[in-house]
């Protein structure tokens, strides 16, 4: 199937992929004064005198808005709000159908930071969270903090935070089919904008601890301190690397490769340098880094990548359904690293380990509860942490 011919025909004849269902009916008088006056009246009188009370009386509790300013959609780069929007309706569809969360396209026509933060903010009480989707690094990092500190339901930035949760999840399976520990081996990113440096973050919390990071002139250390962002400049002192040099010297020795950046930026030659059994996480899309069979003829055991098309698909559907839907549930004011965590390790437990293989890592999107099991051990996650922050105060 050719399917960008025939995304363009399903999108025309339905004219985009989202509709609005009543869940009440309206066939009545008796109907329309129920959902609407004189009835709806008590319940706005009931959240007004109990705000928490929207949870219960409104569709609040499980819709989420998926925001973007349209700089960063997919692999087309800044296309604009309009462009963005199949984009946007997409997610929402794939919330709904994995998780039954009902979720709102909120395409913003500014790419300025402060107005998205105002814009955001400013429509948050109709969310119970905000997916932050397709924004350009690093302002990225910036909208995502200023607005969960603004606000007291989940932003969740699934550029990097999905990502990096379904990479951890691959990498904990392939560990296990290499025999190889998190705390023993060298991994190298590619990419330091939003997936690179979320993924960082998460494999340091789940114990790795030698890691070099990579963007468009190699290897990030505090050696090139003077040419770095902030955002840069924090990965340099957390990967405590030194050293200097380009992708080619940074992925000498290493045992796993993690790709977020551009199509062919590693070569045969360069994967034949890493250590036995490497692992390759090649997630550019539509190209990977280097094409799985090539990083397997060069003597790589496992590769993933972003594509359905190839074995090991490393796909953020795994994780940001469940996410939300466990946040939502556990009526969550953010999601937190630990909740991050657990969602890693219920994705990568849904594999059953006596069927790992070097081309069955990772689940399939389709996998019959795989949402349930997230959410669940995000709601867990939640509810550990306020248990503990009662004990403390």
């Amino acid at each position: 199937m050719d399917y960008y011919k025939e995304a363009l025909k399903v999108h025309e004849q339905n004219k985009g992929k989202l509709a609005i269902v009543s869940k009440v009916p309206l066939k009545n008088k008796d109907d329309l004064s129920v959902a609407y006056t004189p009835g709806v009246a008590m319940p706005c009188i009931e959240i007004s005198k109990n705000s928490e009370d929207v949870y219960k009386y409104t569709s609040k509790c499980n819709t989420v808005a998926v925001v973007t300013d349209g700089s960063a959609v997919l692999g087309l780069g800044n296309i604009g709000a309009k462009a963005a929007i199949p984009v946007m309706e997409g997610k929402a569809v794939l919330f709904k159908s994995f998780a039954d969360i009902d979720a709102i396209p909120i395409c913003i026509e500014t790419q300025d930071t402060e107005e998205i933060i105002s814009i955001a903010k400013n429509i948050s009480p109709t969310f119970g969270g905000i997916n932050l989707e397709d924004i350009s690094a690093p302002r990225c990092f910036e909208i995502e903090a200023r607005l969960q500190e603004a606000l007291d339901i989940p932003v969740f930035h699934d550029d990097q935070h999905g990502t990096a949760i379904v990479s951890c999840a691959a990498l904990i399976n392939a560990l296990k089919v290499v025999h190889k520990k998190i705390d023993e081996v060298k991994i190298v990113i590619n990419g330091a904008g939003a997936a690179g440096s979320a993924i960082l973050k998460m494999l340091i919390a789940i114990g790795a601890k030698n890691m070099v990071i990579c963007d468009r002139s190699g290897i990030i250390s505090k050696a090139r301190k003077d040419e770095l962002n902030e955002e840069k400049l924090m990965l340099a002192e957390i990967t405590n690397q030194e050293v200097k040099g380009s992708l080619t010297d940074a992925i000498q020795s290493a045992d796993i490769f993690i790709g977020v950046s551009s199509p062919k930026t590693v070569t045969a030659e360069m994967v034949k340098t890493m250590n036995k059994d490497a692992i390759i996480f090649a997630m550019s899309n539509p190209e990977p880094e280097i094409m799985p069979d090539l990083a397997l003829e060069a003597g790589a055991r496992i590769v993933g990548t972003g594509r359905s098309d190839f074995p090991n698909q490393i796909n953020n559907v795994l994780a940001f359904p469940g996410v939300f839907k466990g946040a939502l549930s556990a009526k969550a004011e953010r999601i937190t690293e630990s909740m991050k965590v657990a969602a890693a390790y219920a994705i990568a437990g849904a594999v059953q380990e006596e069927r790992l293989t070097e081309t069955g890592i990772i689940p399939s999107v389709f996998q019959e509860g795989i949402a349930d099991a997230v959410a669940a051990a995000v709601a867990d996650a939640w509810h550990k942490e306020a248990e503990e922050i009662v004990s403390i105060g």
